[in-house]
């Protein structure tokens, strides 16, 4: 099978979540500085999952790169990653609408948490696909940051009822975790 049906239509669903995202953004009520104050919490959230969002769209490219072969296993994990993703906006927005209380926070870092699970069932599909020696597998090697996201985001999850600024810091974290250049596959292309 062919995977460039595959990236553009995984490319046309992320744009078009960064789209929903940005839409959802409240124009200010007036002109000044002042008018943008209660925009503050909206726009941080927004600006988190931008990021999330991008790093889903760079990783999974570099992915996509090094896969040789896909199949119908493959497309299904692919749409189950897009999903989840496609939560995003509706997560962003409740959470920066209520200024970052415990509920939206929690469903907030479960939508990540699904993610990061779908992005790995996709990836390990395209690994048993291509072979335990194919160049994606050696290119992820140990994976100690995939490895570590989901305990954070549950970390995440359940401070978010207790301690809900600890919550906001976890996935800003894990945002940097992957920030930081990972070029396992990008120096292997």
């Amino acid at each position: 099978m062919n995977k460039s049906r595959l990236e553009a239509f995984s490319d046309g669903v992320l744009a078009i979540i960064i789209t929903i995202m940005v839409l959802g953004i409240k124009t200010p009520d007036g002109t000044g500085f002042d008018a943008l104050r209660p925009l503050v919490p909206g726009l941080l959230s927004y600006l988190l999952s931008f990021v999330y969002v991008g790093i889903y769209w760079n990783n999974h490219h570099h992915m996509l790169q090094a896969t040789e072969k896909i199949n119908g296993k493959i497309l299904w994990a692919n749409l189950h990653l897009l999903f989840w993703l496609s939560l995003v906006p509706l997560t962003t927005e409740w959470m920066g609408e209520n200024h970052f209380a415990p509920m939206p926070l929690a469903f907030y870092g479960f939508v990540l948490l699904m993610a990061a699970v779908a992005y790995w069932i996709l990836q390990r599909n395209i690994i048993k696909l291509n072979g335990p020696e194919s160049f994606l597998s050696r290119a992820i090697g140990k994976d100690l940051k995939g490895k570590l996201s989901p305990i954070l985001y549950t970390i995440g999850i359940i401070s978010s009822f207790f301690v809900p600024w600890v919550s906001g810091l976890v996935y800003f974290l894990v945002a940097v975790m992957w920030l930081i250049p990972d070029r396992r596959i990008e120096s292997k292309i």
